[in-house]
């Protein structure tokens, strides 16, 4: 209950208190691996904050849920039953599946491609960072804003096109060509995230489907953009024809030496953000999201983009043990340059 406080101390006192739920361990073996909070402004205006566990959703599911909790608000509102249909399937009956395919010959054919895509990869890739890698991560992070306008934009999307590439693929090269300026290293791995819901049954759950493909880039000294941007498309096509290996098990598989001071395999990521996720309006209601400052950084640097109203935006979630934040806007500046 806020109704008390003025509007810009309601404000601030909702990010502490989406903070501090945020920062609420969960305890995996009892539950429950999901919270919800109302938070009441005064009669009209309400914000409620839902606090998930990572192992039992994803991005993708965060959509889902808005629509369900959408459409279950609406029916309630008209005295009405449900509208949501039945589930074909369960996430257990998804697991079940997914443990039976992945077994034998298809598992040992998605391995082998791995193996040989991965061999010699360089563990760390050697950001210079502001300060030096602790022995164990401590996780604390912060984020920037990423905007390119309009016409850099349009001018990306129509290379991609002539070069018969996606929008993804046209920014992972770039990505990975400014790391190799800054690392001095021709090998350059990064990790991305995929929905990997291919079957259309799996769609409208919510569940933990996403997986980490691993994509290397190996840079020649007198490449071309055009024949950078086609490896980078091999890579990603045969990525996404090997991506039902879970990365907990390619870990296991490829034995890199662990540290504790940085993750195993990839230590900066790229996510193209275009899960489908819609604030739908709900009768008599205006609903929008809030957005929340996250204190936390899950790899050394995590660039996140999307195409949002014809520009490509999003934000790069950084490690502050390693890196100032006029670094990182230096990085992103050097990036939008390239």
């Amino acid at each position: 209950e806020l109704g008390g406080l003025d509007a810009a101390e309601q404000e601030k006192e909702t990010i502490r208190l989406a903070n501090e739920e945020a920062a609420q361990p969960f305890d995996l073996e009892h539950g429950p691996l999901w919270r919800a909070q109302l938070v009441r402004l005064n009669a009209a205006e309400h914000v409620l904050l839902f606090t998930m566990h990572h192992i039992i959703s994803d991005g993708w599911s965060m959509g889902v849920l808005v629509r369900e909790v959408s459409a279950l608000y609406q029916a309630y509102m008209n005295g009405a039953d449900s509208s949501l249909t039945e589930l074909p399937i369960q996430y257990a009956d998804f697991a079940v599946w997914q443990r039976a395919y992945l077994q034998g010959a298809v598992l040992e054919r998605q391995l082998q491609y791995w193996r040989e895509q991965l061999a010699g990869a360089p563990p760390v890739l050697q950001l210079p960072s502001d300060h030096p890698r602790p022995a164990i991560q401590n996780y604390r992070g912060a984020h920037v804003p990423v905007r390119f306008s309009t016409e850099l934009t349009t001018s990306l999307k129509e290379l991609s096109r002539r070069e018969g590439v996606t929008l993804f693929m046209t920014l992972l090269a770039v990505w990975q060509v400014l790391l190799s300026r800054y690392t001095g290293q021709k090998d350059v791995v990064v990790g991305s995230p995929i929905a990997n819901r291919r079957r259309s049954e799996i769609e409208g759950l919510i569940g933990f489907f996403l997986n980490n493909l691993v994509l290397r880039a190996q840079l020649q000294a007198h490449q071309s953009g055009r024949e950078l941007l086609r490896q980078v498309r091999e890579v990603c096509l045969g990525a996404y024809a090997h991506q039902d290996v879970p990365f907990e098990m390619l870990v296991e598989e490829l034995r890199p030496e662990r540290d504790m001071s940085h993750s195993p395999l990839f230590q900066v990521t790229f996510t193209w953000q275009n899960a489908p996720f819609e604030v739908s309006q709900w009768p008599g209601i205006e609903v929008s999201a809030v957005a929340v400052e996250r204190s936390t950084s899950k790899f050394d640097v995590t660039l996140v983009m999307g195409e949002f109203e014809e520009e490509i935006a999003g934000s790069v979630e950084y490690n502050t043990d390693l890196f100032e934040r006029e670094t990182i806007e230096r990085l992103m500046g050097h990036y939008e340059r390239l």
